[in-house]
């Protein structure tokens, strides 16, 4: 969990292949592409444009950060599999609990390390009072907004 400026070669896509490249590659990633989150936007689609969204605020900071943190926390802070749309779905109250179901999916299939596990769990900071304990959580925080605020107007996805 080395924190330090992005290498320049890095590109915010880049970064997001270079750093969640065993998370894009999961067959179970791959099922947020059958979700639609904002508009017309799939999880995974938002999720990849948070990430690449966090990398590019980040970058402009003059903060250090483990940028391998930042993109698989960012990565997988929908990580909740399944239709949140559905009015028959058994999930409550999505805003607030879809975090805790997304920690709980991505700590069963993948190696999250405390900054990614805060990160999924408090970005809906302000809706859940839990406050972020890392910089790479408030960065995902906005992100998130930026993003979901973007996709829930254009109606249509962001890639």
């Amino acid at each position: 969990m080395t924190r330090k400026k992005i290498d320049k070669k890095y590109s915010s896509k880049s970064a997001v292949i270079h750093y969640g490249a065993d998370i894009l590659d999961s067959p179970d990633y791959a099922k947020c592409a059958e979700f639609i989150q904002h508009g017309n936007t799939s999880v995974r689609e938002h999720e990849i444009s948070v990430a690449m969204t966090s990398v590019a605020i980040a970058r402009r900071l003059p903060f250090k950060f483990s940028f391998s943190s930042l993109v698989r926390g960012s990565l997988l802070h929908d990580f909740f599999l399944y239709d949140w749309h559905k009015t028959d779905n058994t999930v409550r109250n999505h805003a607030q609990n879809h975090a805790s179901y997304a920690l709980k999916n991505a700590a069963e299939r993948f190696s999250i390390n405390p900054i990614e596990a805060d990160m999924i769990k408090k970005h809906m900071f302000p809706v859940n009072l839990a406050l972020p304990k890392y910089r790479e959580t408030v960065i995902l925080t906005i992100a998130d907004k930026i993003c979901s605020f973007k996709e829930t107007l254009s109606r249509k996805s962001l890639q």
